[in-house]
């Protein structure tokens, strides 16, 4: 087993990668390792070669086939959605189908300068000899556009927008002027940028209009039903918990249901049958939180609690994903437990449990 903690997706769906090249027969755009329509299958699953490929993304295929056929163009993709929507894992599969390479990537960040996007320079080199090729250092993104591969960049609402504009030109006019050394990269065929970001947190930086015009938008939505949402969770669980070597408990998707019932309740503001109408969280309550949520009560499971996964063991990172706030947060979640967990039988251990920890 390897000693890398977590691997691109190029090298852990590797096989299923490999099924698909092998039997994909659909023309390919320049510079594609698969064909858009295995790209779709590769991302939502189906069969390539006598052999069943697993969804990576669990949703409305016409999403992804959408995205996907942005990126067949010249245009930009920006995958918009709130936190927890698998938007960066959509746009890592995605990369890794399309150019083979997941990694080259760019996290936004306030602290993101123009030159973590266009490029940086050696300077040893530069005071030895001066403005030059050698001394230049290429940034992920200049690195797209010379091999004709696809860029991400993670949260780009969180860069500063005099830096989001650094995209400009390179998203119009497929080029990179450096004007030290009077001359410019030209994208090859092949390149484009996925992106990636949410206007729920705070610290966002809108996008100007300029910049927005040269992205597709294509919205990734939370899950419809507590079923789909149920597929997701215990899927990528199985997945993290086998990489990080713990046994997967056998009460898995009754534990699953259970954190997912009391979180979609208050993230929607009501009960499930709709009688009760109940506060929502300043936090999202998304499925990536499910998932970690489940992650941390199988490692308590694993070491502490003899492989049984439990209420005991679940409700501290409920309640660590549900209180964001000290006070408000509090407020909502003692409230839901008053007026709808205690009167739940099959929830009584949750119940227990989070009444003694608030």
């Amino acid at each position: 087993m390897s000693e890398v903690l977590r691997q691109p997706a190029e090298l852990t769906y590797a096989d299923d990668l490999a099924t698909l090249k092998a039997s994909d027969h659909h023309p390919k755009p320049v510079g594609w390792v698969l064909s858009p329509q295995a790209v779709v299958t590769y991302i939502v699953g189906g069969t390539a070669g006598g052999r069943q490929i697993e969804p990576k993304y669990v949703g409305n295929r016409k999403i992804i086939e959408t995205a996907v056929a942005t990126l067949a163009t010249d245009r930009a993709l920006l995958l918009m959605g709130i936190p927890g929507t698998a938007k960066s894992w959509v746009s890592e599969h995605m990369a890794a189908a399309i150019s083979g390479d997941s990694t080259k990537i760019i996290q936004c960040t306030a602290g993101t300068d123009e030159n973590q996007i266009r490029y940086g320079w050696n300077y040893a080199q530069l005071l030895a000899k001066g403005p030059s090729r050698e001394a230049l250092v290429p940034t992920p993104l200049l690195r797209a556009m010379e091999g004709g591969s696809i860029c991400r960049l993670e949260e780009l609402t969180r860069m500063g927008s005099d830096v989001q504009d650094t995209l400009i030109t390179v998203l119009s006019e497929k080029m990179l002027p450096i004007p030290e050394l009077n001359s410019a990269v030209y994208a090859q065929r092949g390149f484009n940028v996925i992106a990636t970001a949410n206007d729920r947190d705070k610290g966002v930086n809108e996008l100007s209009a300029a910049l927005k015009r040269r992205f597709n938008v294509v919205v990734l939505p939370l899950p419809d039903d507590l079923e789909e949402e149920i597929k997701i969770v215990t899927r990528r669980v199985s997945e993290t918990a086998q990489s990080l070597n713990l046994p997967e408990p056998k009460n898995v998707v009754e534990e699953v249901t259970r954190v997912l019932a009391i979180f979609r309740e208050l993230r929607s503001g009501e009960t499930a049958d709709g009688k009760v109408t109940i506060k929502s969280p300043s936090s999202s309550l998304s499925t990536a939180e499910a998932i970690a949520v489940m992650v941390s009560g199988f490692s308590h499971a694993a070491y502490f609690n003899n492989g049984i996964l439990s209420a005991d063991g679940l409700a501290p990172n409920v309640l660590g994903a549900i209180v964001k706030d000290p006070v408000q947060d509090k407020a909502v979640l003692e409230e839901y437990l008053e007026t709808v967990l205690k009167k739940r039988r099959e929830y009584a251990d949750y119940y227990t449990t989070l009444t003694e920890l608030i």
